[in-house]
């Protein structure tokens, strides 16, 4: 199976190809989806909601996530292997720097950020070093509790506008990829065709690059399931099939269906 680059997936952009990303946090679930030739593997946040039973993102810390990325890694030879920074990792551009360099020597090849245009000077100086990054726009879940908890983002022509000039500032500073969280369908497929570099949705309509997942959420196993994800695992004999078919929904433009966008 071909490795995924940065440039691979760029590639697929450029011929109007789909691609798929889903969490993982472990070795034997990050096996899994190599297996299912997922293009990309996020160890997200989200671990401290799936894994640790928290209510938020906010209390994972540097070590935890660089504790999972070696975890995935050991089981991941293929899909490009994207880690977020937690809450507070980058508040400064010191911090980012080093925590950055925790994270990618634990086997990242990418990490992700949150947030707008006050990143762009951080995303350059991580970009200037090798170090490659993915922003996050939208609904960023380590501001939930700016935001007023889990809500649609982007609804208003001024909030979206805003969003796509600080989507656009995060790819002029160097970020590689961009995922899009939460709002309206149109607001993804606008952002997408504005961006030069891949967007990846969730919740944001059919029309980005790729989808991602909570790993969780599309087995059906979360305790609660987002309106725009599916369980991929009903009528399925394994998890194994699960996550392949959900891969291969994402490159058909299968999912996500009008039931799992926002208008």
């Amino acid at each position: 199976m071909k490795t995924i680059s940065i440039s691979t997936l760029s590639a697929m952009k450029e011929n109007g190809e789909k691609f798929a990303a889903i969490t993982a946090y472990d070795y034997t679930f990050s096996r899994l989806i190599e297996n299912s030739s997922i293009e990309v593997s996020l160890v997200g946040d989200s671990l401290g909601n799936v894994i640790q039973g928290r209510d938020s993102t906010i209390p994972v810390t540097v070590d935890e996530m660089a504790y999972h990325t070696t975890a995935v890694k050991r089981g991941n030879n293929r899909s490009l292997l994207v880690t977020d920074m937690p809450f507070m990792s980058y508040s400064t551009e010191v911090n980012a720097l080093d925590n950055a360099a925790v994270i990618m020597q634990a086997g990242a090849q990418m990490v992700k950020l949150e947030g707008g245009e006050w990143l762009a000077d951080t995303v350059y100086l991580l970009s200037e070093r090798g170090i490659p990054v993915c922003g996050h726009v939208g609904l960023t879940p380590q501001s939930v509790h700016k935001l007023g908890g889990y809500k649609v983002q982007g609804k208003e022509d001024a909030a979206a506008d805003k969003m796509i000039q600080e989507a656009l500032i995060l790819e002029e500073a160097g970020a590689d990829l961009i995922v899009i969280e939460c709002v309206p369908s149109s607001l993804g497929a606008a952002l997408s065709r504005a961006l030069s570099i891949p967007v990846i949705g969730i919740g944001a309509g059919a029309d980005t690059d790729g989808q991602v997942l909570v790993l969780h959420d599309m087995l059906g196993i979360s305790q609660r399931l987002p309106k725009f994800t599916k369980n991929f695992l009903a009528g399925k004999d394994s998890i194994q099939e699960a996550i392949t078919a959900y891969g291969n929904d994402v490159r058909s433009g299968t999912f996500p269906a009008s039931e799992h966008c926002f208008k």
